[in-house]
């Protein structure tokens, strides 16, 4: 390849002799120094295989002017001594291809910087818009990697999509006489899906539906679709939520045949049953819920033993009982692995006559449990333990706020052993903090609804003591269960087992996260030992109490730490400060509980241990639809402030900046905690930078500055439900 040594790009002056006509002409169509080369590079990078001279390029990209003409011959030797293009032939070019193909994760983002990410690893690589060649977001694709131009980020073209992680979306139908579009929000996808009459399905205007992409033509600007399901009419409650748990790929409807098997399942315990379990029938026994539960999934039992000691019963709906193996309501929980709860419903990941009738620890009724023991003295240290299948009797269906008047008052059904159990369980937490546990001990956001789902007002529900009794007993059962299959005797062989683990805080994000905090005066040492920086979060949370930047340090603290996950290798979890933890006390609404339970039963009756590839690839998956849940849920309560500030349109509140971005400023309200975006076109009074490192927008010129933490004073200018985004703007 024949490469020219690098030439000043100076625009040679022009020719003095030329008549003022032709000065002017080749005036009208010059184009500024950097424009031309990025249309050099875009009309090489949209034709990779064509070869051009510099003629054939200047009069493709629209050059007439001799002078500039010269600057593009002096330009492509530039960029072939650069390495973007090759000389294939004397004065002609084409694309320097890397010759480089990988294979990764295509990343569509809102703001138009696509990336791929390589599956081995490394950097993001850009991908131009024009590059993305109908790449969805999610998708594994192939890539060639261009020459990477000094200074310049490296960027990719997309050869081929392998896979494709979604296919169907979410949308409100809009129809015209021949044809119809679905319009999504959904950003990860660029276009609207055209959708032929034929494949409406009995779609109407306006309804929200499901369509599934079938085809995307190659050239064309968007993908053709065709009606799978329709929801219903947009801007009604139950459409609406059906929407977003379509659009996280959530089941909404609970299939008929798995309903079918679990109503065969006989509700009847027989001698058969009871066999082999101990009985706690005798023993009182009581259950803690929300006064709206239905499924009572734990209970607690209270006796006082010969020695004097407590024995404390934590007993969990024993689900696996029913559940078998391979069973097609097994298959469905698996798929579903968790409950989803949205604000006005839950979707239960096993059906209603299991979960509400059949293995709900009802008062009165005779119930089959898997259950931790507890011997405990006064000061709630554990004496011993063992764990075991169990029958019980539940004596009382108490709900927080009736355990919380005991506990307040003294006075009450049962009020010794729920005095008991509340001294024992303020001994455990006791403990718990002083061995580095981290108290996130936040407020939930909750909605009082009507009849119709609308929102009627926002409360916060706070978690009071009858709420930490229950949490401190579920919270050691758990531990329990862990430690007696990871925790095991020199020269014993560990067993495959499910835990429930939490990694040690990023260094970075905690340094970080310790400067951000000094402006409002806290101090954290980031670098500190592990017990140093627990004791140091606590603190800092409790002096954040009540002030009003509380909730903002709490959510950043959060998002500081790692996500707590399933695995099969036990590292401990750094949150609890518990080095052995599992999920063992929810069965009804999470699936590696039931994993646990079938574990125990197999290790306690002498069984092999499992393989833990496919015991990974089963916590991989509950991981993963845990945090689609959780998503699921956040968009819900998103999509309901939204629809609870749009008739307040005009109104002003005093906030806190709670997001900065390159596009704008999120901002939470004080009195209800709705967020939205005051965005940066609408900060007119200069030119905003976004300074990430500071978390903050700068103006350029008068340098007014928005940062993270700051008070802000807005007005409510747009609620848009089906964006689920409320737009302020900072009032006067």
């Amino acid at each position: 390849m024949k490469i020219r040594k690098k030439k000043n790009l100076t625009a040679a002056k022009p020719n003095r002799k030329n008549d003022k006509k032709q000065k002017k002409a080749s005036r009208s169509k010059r184009m500024k120094k950097e424009a031309i080369v990025q249309a050099v590079l875009n009309t090489f990078q949209l034709n990779p295989k064509a070869v051009y001279n510099y003629k054939q390029i200047s009069k493709s990209i629209g050059i007439e002017a001799q002078v500039q003409k010269l600057y593009v011959s002096d330009l492509l030797y530039d960029l072939t001594y650069d390495g973007i293009l090759a000389e294939v032939e004397p004065g002609r070019f084409r694309l320097n291809s890397l010759g480089t193909v990988a294979v990764g994760i295509f990343q569509r983002r809102s703001n138009g910087r696509n990336a791929f990410l390589p599956e081995d690893g490394g950097e993001p690589i850009r991908v131009a818009e024009r590059n993305s060649h109908h790449a969805m977001d999610g998708d594994k694709v192939r890539v060639q990697l261009f020459a990477r131009r000094r200074g310049a980020e490296p960027e990719a073209e997309v050869m081929e999509v392998l896979e494709n992680k979604k296919s169907t979306f979410v949308g409100r139908l809009q129809i015209a006489k021949d044809y119809a579009f679905l319009v999504t929000e959904d950003k990860t996808l660029s276009n609207d899906i055209f959708i032929p009459r034929e494949h409406l399905h009995g779609g109407r205007n306006n309804d929200k539906a499901v369509v599934r992409i079938i085809e995307w033509p190659e050239g064309a600007k968007n993908p053709l679709g065709e009606v799978i399901d329709i929801l219903g009419k947009a801007g009604d409650n139950d459409t609406e939520m059906h929407a977003i748990l379509a659009e996280f790929g959530l089941p909404y409807t609970y299939p008929e045949k798995v309903e079918e098997a679990a109503n065969r399942i006989p509700t009847e315990i027989t001698d058969e049953d009871r066999a082999g379990r101990e009985d706690f029938r005798d023993v009182v026994t009581f259950t803690i819920d929300p006064k709206d539960a239905k499924d009572f999934d734990d209970a607690l039992s209270l006796r006082k033993l010969e020695n004097g000691h407590w024995e404390v019963g934590v007993h969990i709906a024993d689900v696996t009982h029913y559940v078998k193996p391979g069973s097609v309501i097994d298959k469905e929980a698996y798929e579903r692995a968790t409950s989803v709860y949205l604000v006005d419903r839950t979707i239960p990941m096993l059906p209603e006559s299991l979960c509400n009738n059949l293995c709900s620890l009802r008062p009165n009724e005779e119930k089959l449990t898997f259950s931790v023991i507890l011997e405990m003295n006064d000061e709630a240290e554990i004496l011993a333990s063992r764990i075991g299948r169990t029958i019980i009797e539940s004596n009382r269906r108490f709900t927080y706020e009736e355990a919380q008047s005991i506990i307040e008052t003294g006075q009450g059904d049962y009020k010794d052993e729920i005095l008991t159990l509340h001294h024992l369980a303020q001994q455990l937490r006791k403990t718990r903090f002083e061995s580095g546990s981290i108290d996130f001990d936040r407020y939930e956001v909750k909605f009082e609804i009507d009849e119709k789902g609308k929102p009627l007002s926002v409360y916060f529900k706070e978690s009071k003591e009858a709420n930490k009794l229950i949490e401190e007993f579920m919270l050691m059962a758990n531990r329990v269960v862990a430690e007696s299959i990871g925790k095991l005797p020199k020269g014993k062989t560990k067993k495959t087992f499910v835990y429930r683990i939490h990694e040690q805080p990023d260094p970075e994000k905690m340094k970080s996260f310790a400067e951000f905090i000094r402006r409002f005066g806290y101090k954290l040492k980031a670098d500190g030992s592990k017990s140093e920086l627990t004791k140091g979060i606590n603190n800092l949370l409790d002096k954040a109490q009540g002030k009003p930047e509380e909730n903002l340090i709490e959510t950043l603290a959060i998002r500081s730490m790692q996500k707590a996950r399933y695995s099969t290798e036990n590292i401990g979890h750094y949150g609890l400060a518990f080095p052995y933890y599992s999920h063992f006390t929810s069965p009804i609404r999470r699936y590696p509980d039931m994993i646990a339970h079938r574990l125990l039963e197999r290790y306690a009756t002498g069984g092999r241990s499992v393989e833990k590839d496919r015991y990974e690839e089963f916590c991989d998956h509950c991981s993963q639809m845990e945090q689609i849940a959780a998503n699921a849920e956040r968009a819900s309560i998103k999509y309901k402030q939204v629809e609870f500030m749009s008739d307040k349109i005009g109104r002003v509140y005093d906030g806190v900046i709670s997001g900065v971005t390159e596009w704008g400023l999120y901002v939470e309200l004080n009195e209800n905690k709705c967020e939205g975006l005051v965005p940066i076109r609408d900060l007119d009074d200069d030119f905003y930078a976004f300074d990430e490192e500071n978390y903050a927008l700068v103006g350029r010129r008068r340098k007014r500055t928005y940062r993270l933490g700051d008070p802000l004073t807005v007005k409510i200018a747009q609620a848009n439900l089906e964006r689920k985004q409320l737009d302020f703007v900072i009032a006067e």
